[in-house]
């Protein structure tokens, strides 16, 4: 325990050197601020800082329960211990319903350094269990705001696929591919706690299933960087989508096909860049109209990214830059 600040109300210099003494035989780092009228004593609770308050009970212009009651108003989590030798076992009851925490009486001050730690460590106590409780509330929000957007996703993702299917039996094999894919991504973050994730990780988890075996056909090149959750989410899915096109169409399709990922932030710049590049595979056609991976692709980049996406379609094979803040 670091220094603790304690606001002793006492009008009697002997007392208040006697309750020092006996704080001192308790060994805690302390730093007093002592006054012994009401004015003061406000004022002192105002400025805050204190982690405990020793109160007399009889003062020149006040009393202890008007004490207390200024103490739960403005200093609500500090304990408040009455240190009084005109203290009565009635009156102290009904102090502890009011809110102090304890009472020690001036012929007995031998009982006051354990009354300070014990009121101390309960203190602490409380403290911890409020911000447990607030880190769950917040964790609840948090989970329900995340549950909320992937269900988004999945409906868009279920939208867009219906809308590229010609029948139920292809929606379902998109649809299942592209799910799993997302499962996967929060597989990862979830692993790294929903921190940021590495970006190598994230790549290669996406790209992993459209592997060869025994074959090269996949480069991954690109230092070591960090995603927020967000962000690999929607990378995950614009790599899936890009792989998918490439094993129907482009260089995953054919044997000796090459797909080369490199990944860079530029000297002076903030912002990632991302390329996809093809070779080796079929000669590229240029589609016609924008399918769901291109649709995909260029909305989440610039909705989940804020950043933007460049397709081209050379004959040599498929290419793709995609841009996006490294805060992301």
């Amino acid at each position: 325990m670091g220094r603790v600040r304690i606001l002793m109300l006492e009008d009697s210099d002997l007392d208040a050197a006697l309750v020092a003494r006996e704080l001192a035989r308790s060994e805690l780092d302390i730093d007093y601020q002592r006054v012994s009228a009401r004015a003061p004593y406000a004022q002192a609770l105002q400025d805050g800082g204190f982690d405990l308050i020793l109160s007399d009970f009889s003062l020149p212009d006040f009393n202890g329960v008007e004490a207390l009651d200024l103490a739960r108003t403005l200093a609500p989590e500090a304990p408040f211990i009455f240190v009084s030798g005109v203290v009565g076992e009635e009156f102290a009851i009904e102090s502890l319903k009011e809110g102090a925490t304890d009472y020690v009486l001036k012929q007995r001050l031998e009982r006051l350094p354990s009354a300070v730690k014990r009121a101390l460590a309960e203190a602490h106590e409380r403290r911890e269990r409020r911000r447990a409780e607030e880190r769950m509330s917040l964790l609840v929000a948090e989970l329900s705001h995340r549950v909320k957007n992937t269900l988004a996703t999945v409906a868009a993702i279920a939208r867009l696929t219906l809308r590229q299917s010609p029948d139920l039996k292809t929606f379902d094999l998109a649809f299942s591919r592209r799910l799993e894919a997302l499962s996967r991504a929060h597989s990862l973050i979830f692993e790294a706690n929903w921190g940021e994730t590495e970006l190598r990780a994230v790549v290669e988890q996406a790209l992993n299933p459209f592997r060869r075996q025994g074959e090269p056909s996949i480069r991954i090149e690109g230092e070591d960087l960090k995603l927020a959750p967000k962000a690999a989410l929607a990378l995950t899915l614009m790599l899936h989508e890009l792989a998918t096109n490439a094993a129907k169409y482009g260089a995953l399709s054919d044997v000796g096909g090459q797909v080369d990922v490199r990944w860079s932030v530029q000297p002076g710049e903030h912002a990632i860049h991302l390329n996809w590049s093809e070779q080796g595979g079929p000669t590229v056609i240029p589609p016609t109209r924008k399918g769901f991976g291109h649709t995909l692709i260029e909305r989440s980049v610039r909705y989940e990214l804020d950043g933007s996406a460049r397709l081209s379609f050379p004959a040599s094979g498929m290419q793709a830059e995609i841009s996006f803040p490294a805060a992301a």
